[in-house]
């Protein structure tokens, strides 16, 4: 594996690359990734690029004018270098790069065990809701071929039916033809199908031998008495199952890159600012909300120029309702240098507040009242990426300084983190209003709900017994409690 700490030429670099599938990063001069490729061999590929200039394409030929580094990482298969491919041009949004510009995202298969009769649905985005998901899967088209097949052979629900809760308590799971083709019995019990559902699941995960294996024989037999159709066709399956279960290491939650150097960022920044020392610990600061509702706040901790995410926090803003981001970002600046101090643990050495001369202010403000000392505190304003210091100095510096570059990517992790902390509490707020539908169900007695069970998941799994426990709640509307949840998804 290449990394950014040898002293090389691009083409010097491209020379060390194997003959593997892998993923490639063009960087500029301030290191910042102009361009992500996947490769089914990496040293063949990145030799196309140190071609006379004549044999490269127009676009190709201008993106190798600014092109001053390289690195590559090395991957098991075309599939992984397909997703890795995927993340890294969503990470870091390269110039030269045209796909996957539309935050496209790669097919995944979403199944919500909470509800009772759970549905297997192809979704695009994975979101913070309790459901259970599998994938990302590279290949659209055998994810639909597989699921269409684990209907026939596991018996469950794709997102073509609405099932019918019939009086004696049983699902009925089909109202058409398709009940009397089905070859597992169309009425079934909530525990009845979840054992289809288990068996389905398992299969997702990667525990499809025996039914490869059976395909395999069957794809063979058709193939000994001239069945060629038939034959065919299971080599497709075949080939459509390996695919959606072909074991790939997750891009979604990790970055297998190495590590950047970003020593000469933090000593630009040191330069810059007028610190006395490099800032190898940053913390930053964005407030999220929705005109002035569900307002939050992020805090996200860098280390030697790395993302710490032990480190990282979030907000509830306590003290106010409304849209006031300046007297938010005092509320939780107060919160935080508080309680370090209180604890006796070290303050960051740069705080980096979203925002400009307002936010640092309010930030600022927080220091006082607590009585405590700042350490070296600035702004960044989107507005042309404007450094704000609190002496109310502004310093512009070149897009392509590597300090600055370092300043956006902390303050964009910080934004990044901000929204999804909100969309999560707008997703349980949406949750929640469920609970709205129900009739003789107040706003006293939700919030006893809620507050009781925590959540509406927890809520969906608990016994008529729990239900009835709830002070408000009794036997019999426990009852009607329970049935709604389970005709509502």
């Amino acid at each position: 594996m290449q990394t950014d700490g040898e002293e090389l030429s691009p083409k010097a670099k491209a020379r060390r690359a194997g003959h593997t599938p892998g993923v490639y990063l063009m960087k500029d001069a301030a290191g910042l990734v102009v361009y992500v490729g996947k490769a089914k061999d990496l040293k063949k590929r990145l030799a196309s690029y140190f071609v006379p200039r004549p044999r490269l394409t127009p676009k190709v030929a201008a993106m190798m004018d600014i092109v001053a580094d390289l690195e590559w990482h090395e991957v098991r298969s075309e599939t992984e270098a397909l997703l890795l491919e995927g993340k890294l041009i969503k990470r870091w949004r390269p110039k030269w790069n045209i796909l996957f510009r539309d935050d496209k995202q790669f097919p995944q298969v979403r199944v919500d065990l909470n509800d009772p009769i759970p549905k297997f649905r192809i979704v695009r985005l994975r979101n913070t809701d309790a459901a259970r998901y599998f994938g990302p899967f590279p290949h659209q088209q055998a994810v639909r071929r597989t699921l269409q097949e684990m209907r026939k052979k596991f018996g469950i629900l794709l997102n073509e039916t609405t099932p019918q809760l019939l009086p004696d308590g049983r699902w009925r799971l089909y109202n058409d033809l398709r009940a009397q083709i089905q070859k597992h019995p169309n009425e079934v019990t909530v525990d009845e199908y979840a054992t289809r559902v288990q068996a389905a699941c398992e299969f997702l995960e990667g525990k499809a031998a025996a039914w490869v294996e059976q395909l395999a024989a069957d794809m063979q037999a058709a193939a000994a008495t001239r069945d060629y159709e038939k034959a065919a066709e299971l080599r497709d399956l075949l080939e459509a199952l390996r695919q959606t279960t072909e074991k790939s290491r997750r891009f979604l939650r990790e970055n297998p890159l190495p590590r950047r150097d970003e020593s000469s960022a933090l000593q630009t920044l040191a330069e810059t600012l007028n610190l006395p020392s490099p800032p190898t610990t940053i913390e930053c600061f964005d407030i999220s909300h929705i005109s002035g509702t569900l307002a939050v706040a992020s805090m996200v901790r860098f280390v030697d120029g790395q993302a710490d995410k032990a480190g990282y926090r979030r907000f509830k803003i306590k003290s106010f309702t409304g849209n006031d981001d300046f007297r938010a970002m005092q509320e939780v600046v107060g919160r935080r240098y508080r309680r370090l101090h209180q604890e006796n643990r070290a303050f960051p050495q740069l705080i980096i507040i979203d925002g400009g001369h307002g936010q640092v202010g309010a930030a600022l403000e927080a220091f006082q009242q607590e009585a405590l000392t700042p350490p070296p505190l600035i702004g960044l304003a989107k507005r042309e990426e404007t450094i704000v210091c609190p002496d109310q100095r502004e310093i512009k510096l070149p897009r392509h300084d590597v300090g600055l570059a370092l300043l956006m990517r902390v303050r964009d992790e910080a934004h990044r983190f901000a929204n999804d902390f909100n969309a999560e509490l707008r997703s349980k707020k949406l949750r929640e209003s469920i609970l709205d539908e129900l009739a003789g169900l107040g706003p006293k007695r939700k919030a006893v709900l809620l507050e009781t069970f925590g959540s509406i998941q927890n809520l969906r799994k608990a016994s008529l017994e729990e239900l009835a426990a709830v002070p408000g709640i009794g036997d019999k509307f426990a009852v009607e409690v329970k049935a709604f949840l389970e005709t509502h998804g």
